[in-house]
Protein backbone atom coordinates (compact mmCIF):
# COMPACT_ATOMS: atom_id res chain seq x y z
CA UNK A 1 0.00 0.00 0.00
CA UNK A 2 2.51 2.12 0.91
CA UNK A 3 4.44 1.70 -2.67
CA UNK A 4 1.03 2.57 -4.13
CA UNK A 5 0.78 5.81 -2.35
CA UNK A 6 3.91 6.98 -3.02
CA UNK A 7 3.54 5.83 -6.94
CA UNK A 8 0.24 8.01 -6.84
CA UNK A 9 2.09 10.92 -5.32
CA UNK A 10 5.38 10.86 -7.64
CA UNK A 11 2.31 10.27 -10.75
CA UNK A 12 0.54 13.50 -9.39
CA UNK A 13 3.50 15.67 -8.84
CA UNK A 14 4.46 14.62 -12.01
CA UNK A 15 1.36 15.38 -13.81
CA UNK A 16 0.67 18.83 -12.01
CA UNK A 17 4.12 19.48 -13.22
CA UNK A 18 3.05 18.99 -16.78
CA UNK A 19 0.17 20.93 -16.23
CA UNK A 20 2.69 24.21 -15.05
CA UNK A 21 4.86 23.41 -18.26
CA UNK A 22 1.84 23.19 -20.31
CA UNK A 23 0.39 26.18 -19.51
CA UNK A 24 3.40 28.26 -19.82
CA UNK A 25 4.40 27.08 -22.98
CA UNK A 26 0.49 27.99 -23.93
CA UNK A 27 0.95 31.73 -22.09
CA UNK A 28 3.58 32.13 -24.16
CA UNK A 29 2.34 31.71 -27.51
CA UNK A 30 -0.54 33.21 -26.78
CA UNK A 31 1.33 36.07 -25.87
CA UNK A 32 3.40 35.37 -29.09
CA UNK A 33 0.03 35.70 -31.60
CA UNK A 34 -1.05 38.40 -29.65
CA UNK A 35 1.55 40.47 -30.88
CA UNK A 36 2.29 39.42 -34.36
CA UNK A 37 -1.77 40.49 -34.59
CA UNK A 38 -0.67 43.84 -34.68
CA UNK A 39 0.07 45.35 -38.00
CA UNK A 40 -0.04 48.36 -39.86
CA UNK A 41 -1.54 49.30 -42.90
CA UNK A 42 0.28 51.63 -45.08
CA UNK A 43 0.34 52.63 -48.91
CA UNK A 44 2.66 53.40 -51.29
CA UNK A 45 2.70 55.99 -54.45
CA UNK A 46 4.93 55.41 -57.50
CA UNK A 47 4.56 58.08 -60.45
CA UNK A 48 6.29 57.98 -63.52
CA UNK A 49 6.16 60.85 -66.65
CA UNK A 50 7.01 59.16 -69.88
CA UNK A 51 6.25 60.27 -73.84
CA UNK A 52 3.42 58.41 -75.39
CA UNK A 53 4.99 55.79 -77.69
CA UNK A 54 1.37 55.85 -80.26
CA UNK A 55 0.26 58.67 -82.42
CA UNK A 56 -3.45 58.49 -83.80
CA UNK A 57 -4.06 61.92 -85.88
CA UNK A 58 -7.24 61.59 -88.56
CA UNK A 59 -7.12 64.73 -91.18
CA UNK A 60 -10.50 64.76 -92.46
CA UNK A 61 -11.52 66.27 -95.74
CA UNK A 62 -14.32 66.96 -97.93
CA UNK A 63 -15.54 67.40 -101.44
CA UNK A 64 -18.80 67.98 -103.36
CA UNK A 65 -20.22 67.60 -106.69
CA UNK A 66 -23.28 67.20 -108.84
CA UNK A 67 -21.40 64.10 -110.19
CA UNK A 68 -20.69 60.83 -108.25
CA UNK A 69 -17.87 60.25 -110.84
CA UNK A 70 -16.29 63.45 -110.90
CA UNK A 71 -16.84 63.46 -106.36
CA UNK A 72 -15.00 59.94 -106.15
CA UNK A 73 -12.37 61.24 -108.45
CA UNK A 74 -11.50 64.70 -106.95
CA UNK A 75 -11.50 62.40 -103.23
CA UNK A 76 -8.89 60.54 -105.00
CA UNK A 77 -6.82 63.68 -105.78
CA UNK A 78 -7.22 65.00 -102.49
CA UNK A 79 -6.53 61.68 -100.84
CA UNK A 80 -3.25 61.86 -102.90
CA UNK A 81 -2.24 65.25 -102.27
CA UNK A 82 -2.64 64.28 -98.51
CA UNK A 83 -0.28 61.42 -98.85
CA UNK A 84 1.88 63.49 -100.40
CA UNK A 85 2.17 66.09 -98.07
CA UNK A 86 2.38 63.27 -94.95
CA UNK A 87 5.41 61.52 -96.79
CA UNK A 88 7.01 64.95 -96.91
CA UNK A 89 7.17 64.93 -93.37
CA UNK A 90 8.31 61.56 -93.15
CA UNK A 91 5.50 59.46 -93.03
CA UNK A 92 5.57 55.84 -94.79
CA UNK A 93 2.93 54.50 -96.21
CA UNK A 94 2.37 51.39 -93.86
CA UNK A 95 1.65 54.14 -90.97
CA UNK A 96 -1.31 55.95 -93.21
CA UNK A 97 -4.74 54.64 -93.32
CA UNK A 98 -7.50 55.83 -95.41
CA UNK A 99 -11.66 55.39 -94.52
CA UNK A 100 -14.02 54.42 -97.34
CA UNK A 101 -15.62 57.85 -98.15
CA UNK A 102 -18.77 58.71 -97.15
CA UNK A 103 -21.47 60.25 -99.30
CA UNK A 104 -24.03 61.91 -98.48
CA UNK A 105 -26.80 62.65 -101.47
CA UNK A 106 -28.86 65.64 -100.44
CA UNK A 107 -32.02 65.19 -102.64
CA UNK A 108 -32.70 61.86 -101.14
CA UNK A 109 -33.00 63.85 -97.25
CA UNK A 110 -36.08 64.14 -95.76
CA UNK A 111 -35.82 67.45 -95.69
CA UNK A 112 -34.33 70.47 -97.92
CA UNK A 113 -33.65 68.92 -101.43
CA UNK A 114 -31.22 70.08 -104.11
CA UNK A 115 -32.35 73.50 -104.70
CA UNK A 116 -31.51 74.33 -100.96
CA UNK A 117 -27.41 73.73 -102.10
CA UNK A 118 -25.32 74.00 -105.55
CA UNK A 119 -24.08 70.50 -104.87
CA UNK A 120 -26.51 67.46 -105.09
CA UNK A 121 -23.57 65.27 -103.52
CA UNK A 122 -21.19 65.75 -100.57
CA UNK A 123 -18.35 63.57 -99.37
CA UNK A 124 -16.48 62.98 -96.03
CA UNK A 125 -13.20 60.59 -95.94
CA UNK A 126 -10.54 60.53 -93.39
CA UNK A 127 -6.74 59.67 -93.78
CA UNK A 128 -5.29 58.87 -89.97
CA UNK A 129 -1.40 58.62 -89.31
CA UNK A 130 -0.95 55.90 -86.72
CA UNK A 131 2.58 55.77 -85.85
CA UNK A 132 5.37 55.76 -83.16
CA UNK A 133 7.36 58.95 -84.61
CA UNK A 134 5.29 60.75 -81.69
CA UNK A 135 7.43 63.54 -82.18
CA UNK A 136 8.13 63.29 -85.64
CA UNK A 137 4.49 63.68 -86.13
CA UNK A 138 3.45 66.86 -83.33
CA UNK A 139 6.87 68.74 -85.10
CA UNK A 140 4.54 69.20 -88.50
CA UNK A 141 0.75 69.60 -86.93
CA UNK A 142 1.02 73.07 -87.12
CA UNK A 143 1.63 72.88 -90.71
CA UNK A 144 -1.65 71.39 -92.12
CA UNK A 145 -2.49 74.82 -93.34
CA UNK A 146 -0.44 73.37 -96.49
CA UNK A 147 -3.53 70.97 -97.54
CA UNK A 148 -5.66 74.21 -97.68
CA UNK A 149 -3.50 76.33 -100.03
CA UNK A 150 -3.57 73.47 -101.91
CA UNK A 151 -7.78 73.44 -102.28
CA UNK A 152 -8.61 70.78 -99.89
CA UNK A 153 -11.06 71.64 -97.44
CA UNK A 154 -10.24 70.58 -94.02
CA UNK A 155 -13.29 69.26 -92.29
CA UNK A 156 -14.23 68.09 -88.47
CA UNK A 157 -14.45 69.11 -85.21
CA UNK A 158 -11.96 69.70 -82.73
CA UNK A 159 -13.17 66.45 -81.05
CA UNK A 160 -13.25 64.20 -84.27
CA UNK A 161 -9.82 65.90 -85.53
CA UNK A 162 -8.16 65.70 -81.95
CA UNK A 163 -4.82 63.46 -82.10
CA UNK A 164 -4.99 60.74 -79.51
CA UNK A 165 -1.68 59.57 -77.87
CA UNK A 166 -1.21 56.00 -76.27
CA UNK A 167 1.18 54.50 -73.80
CA UNK A 168 1.36 50.80 -74.71
CA UNK A 169 5.15 49.93 -73.06
CA UNK A 170 3.19 49.32 -69.47
CA UNK A 171 4.89 45.82 -69.25
CA UNK A 172 8.19 47.53 -69.37
CA UNK A 173 8.10 49.86 -66.07
CA UNK A 174 5.54 47.98 -63.93
CA UNK A 175 7.97 45.81 -61.98
CA UNK A 176 10.39 49.52 -61.24
CA UNK A 177 7.08 51.19 -60.52
CA UNK A 178 5.47 48.07 -57.91
CA UNK A 179 9.39 48.15 -56.49
CA UNK A 180 9.11 52.59 -55.72
CA UNK A 181 5.64 52.05 -54.40
CA UNK A 182 6.51 49.17 -52.16
CA UNK A 183 9.62 50.91 -51.07
CA UNK A 184 7.87 54.22 -50.70
CA UNK A 185 5.26 52.04 -48.24
CA UNK A 186 7.84 50.73 -46.14
CA UNK A 187 9.40 53.79 -45.27
CA UNK A 188 5.72 55.30 -43.87
CA UNK A 189 5.56 51.66 -41.95
CA UNK A 190 8.81 52.28 -40.49
CA UNK A 191 8.39 55.42 -39.76
CA UNK A 192 4.79 54.68 -38.34
CA UNK A 193 6.82 52.17 -36.11
CA UNK A 194 9.11 54.41 -34.37
CA UNK A 195 7.13 57.03 -33.56
CA UNK A 196 4.93 54.20 -32.03
CA UNK A 197 8.11 52.46 -30.36
CA UNK A 198 8.04 49.44 -32.26
CA UNK A 199 9.71 47.03 -34.16
CA UNK A 200 8.72 46.83 -38.13
CA UNK A 201 8.33 43.65 -39.13
CA UNK A 202 7.41 41.10 -42.10
CA UNK A 203 4.42 41.55 -44.64
CA UNK A 204 1.19 39.90 -43.72
CA UNK A 205 -0.21 40.74 -46.92
CA UNK A 206 0.15 43.07 -50.18
CA UNK A 207 -2.11 44.53 -52.79
CA UNK A 208 -0.78 46.24 -55.65
CA UNK A 209 -3.34 48.54 -57.24
CA UNK A 210 -4.70 49.24 -60.98
CA UNK A 211 -1.92 51.20 -62.93
CA UNK A 212 -4.02 54.44 -64.11
CA UNK A 213 -2.47 56.65 -67.11
CA UNK A 214 -3.52 60.12 -68.01
CA UNK A 215 -2.29 62.72 -69.80
CA UNK A 216 -0.02 65.25 -67.58
CA UNK A 217 -2.78 67.85 -68.25
CA UNK A 218 -4.46 69.47 -71.07
CA UNK A 219 -1.95 70.96 -73.52
CA UNK A 220 0.52 68.04 -73.15
CA UNK A 221 -1.69 65.25 -74.22
CA UNK A 222 1.27 63.02 -75.66
CA UNK A 223 2.73 63.00 -72.38
CA UNK A 224 1.55 60.60 -70.01
CA UNK A 225 1.46 60.18 -66.30
CA UNK A 226 1.73 56.95 -64.94
CA UNK A 227 0.98 55.77 -61.32
CA UNK A 228 0.32 53.16 -59.57
CA UNK A 229 -0.65 52.63 -55.12
CA UNK A 230 0.66 49.34 -53.48
CA UNK A 231 -0.74 48.81 -50.10
CA UNK A 232 0.89 46.77 -47.62
CA UNK A 233 0.26 45.12 -44.17
CA UNK A 234 3.38 44.73 -42.09
CA UNK A 235 3.38 42.96 -38.46
CA UNK A 236 4.49 45.38 -35.23
CA UNK A 237 6.62 44.19 -32.58
CA UNK A 238 7.71 45.59 -29.16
Amino acid sequence: MENNSKGLIVLGISILLGLVILGTILGKSAITFKEYERTVTVKGLAEQEHVANIVIWPIQFSEASNSLTELYSNLEKSEEKVKAFLKKYGIDDSEIIVSTPFVTDKSAQQYGGVANTPFRYVANQTVTIYSKKVLEVRSFMNELPELGKQGIALTGNEYEIRPEYLFTDLNKIKPEMIEQSTKEARKVATKFAEDSDSKLGKIKTAYQGQFSINSRDKNNLHIKKIRVVSTVVYYLSD
